[in-house]
């Protein structure tokens, strides 16, 4: 934790010299860049906890290859205890199929084919996070901003932690939503909508960006990418799906109704609401800031990065569940000043993994109201800040 907060206070004092300095020389960039992947490097040698996520990546990848169906398979399921290994026992919630969405486990299933190992996984998402650092370049070179901004992303203390230390799937999501937002820079529609629908089919978030999509790539290019997304679905349309009409979602439904952390909006519109009703209220927030950020950018040729940020953030915080990796899904287009909030929030959703250290403590799985208050009050006072500033200038 004292770590963390000391890397917080560097990144946002670095974000504080990106703003003031209009350019950088290339060898600060390259030096930068450099530092990013030796401690990358270093959180890749260092195991993850035993019940992260990854354990559960393994998990559905390797029930794939053995010809079962991880959205109806329950890895606590006695009749399924031989397919276990030393690294799958550990997985978070086993009494409950996978909720991850098919891009996600046909990554999964890719992944162990290769090697059936956390560090293969680990391996993968820090490649996909290199991958992210060479086309945001382009995107910077493209747009005319200075290519220092490159390190308000690889410098973010959430990367090295969740995609190099824990390893988290967002990080593949969120590649592929800068290529979708890349390609649109580019006038390549089809493939603009093609990697946007693979984003949603690695997690749903996204799908708030869908107004910015509109008028924008052709009709043609939408009806690929559905079909591109449905076509992920096939390989899980088996007979229990056709026997019972159920949609393969696994235990989407159930983290709905019973997931919770971090989440004092949410607690909000769950009082007068059902859990179901209140995510529509979450994903509604984000697809009315989406058309919002499209009306003000309608007159422009390219579209804003802080217009792909702000809706996906809005949205998250409404949701049942904010995670600090889900953050990650921001970090490529956090670049403006307009994103401030969210900056800061990539920095005080620090405080969060005090949880983790209270729960191996033995204490009730809940955030603290003084870590609450301390990550959205400085969002609060960084959106005064914000606010106070336009005043002024205008």
């Amino acid at each position: 934790m004292a770590s963390l907060t000391l890397a917080g206070i560097a990144y946002l004092l670095a974000i504080r010299e990106f703003f003031a300095t209009p350019r950088f020389g290339r060898r600060v960039v390259v030096i930068g860049l450099v530092l990013a992947a030796v401690w990358h490097v270093e959180f890749l040698r260092l195991p993850p906890g035993s019940d992260d996520d990854v354990h559960r990546y393994v998990w559905d990848g390797r029930v794939q290859r053995l010809g079962y169906n991880p959205y109806i398979v329950i890895p606590s399921d006695p009749a399924v205890g031989g397919l276990h290994t030393a690294v799958t026992r550990t997985l978070n919630n086993p009494d409950l199929p996978s909720p991850y969405p098919a891009g996600a486990q046909l990554f999964f299933r890719a992944v162990t084919a290769i090697h059936e190992s956390v560090f293969a996984f680990k391996l993968a998402f820090v490649l996909c996070d290199f991958a992210i650092v060479f086309v945001l370049l382009d995107v910077l070179r493209r747009s005319g901003q200075g290519a220092h901004w490159v390190l308000a992303y690889a410098w973010n203390p959430l990367l090295a932690t969740e995609v190099a230390g824990s390893g988290h799937i967002d990080i593949v999501g969120a590649l592929l939503l800068l290529v979708s937002f890349a390609a649109l820079g580019r006038r390549w529609r089809a493939v603009a909508a093609l990697t946007f629908g693979l984003a949603v089919a690695v997690k749903l978030l996204p799908i708030v960006l869908l107004p910015l999509y509109w008028k924008r790539v052709r009709i043609r290019d939408a009806v690929l990418a559905a079909v591109a997304f449905g076509v992920l679905y096939i390989p899980f349309l088996n007979i229990p799906f056709l026997n019972h009409g159920q949609i393969p979602i696994g235990s989407l439904g159930t983290f709905v109704r019973s997931f919770r952390f971090n989440d004092p909006v949410f607690a909000i519109l769950e009082r007068i609401a059902a859990p179901q009703l209140a995510v529509g209220v979450a994903v509604f927030v984000g697809f009315l800031t989406a058309v919002w950020m499209r009306t003000v950018g309608r007159n422009s040729a390219t579209l804003p990065a802080e217009a792909f940020a702000w809706p996906m953030a809005a949205s998250l915080l409404c949701a049942p569940v904010v995670y600090p990796w889900y953050l990650l899904w921001l970090l490529p287009f956090l670049r403006s000043g307009s994103t401030l909030p969210i900056i800061v929030w990539t920095v005080s959703i620090i405080p969060t993994y005090y949880v983790w250290h209270l729960r191996a403590l033995g204490r009730p799985w809940i955030v603290p109201g003084w870590v609450m208050l301390l990550e959205y009050g400085s969002i609060a006072v960084a959106a005064v800040i914000m606010g106070w500033r336009q005043i002024r200038r205008a």
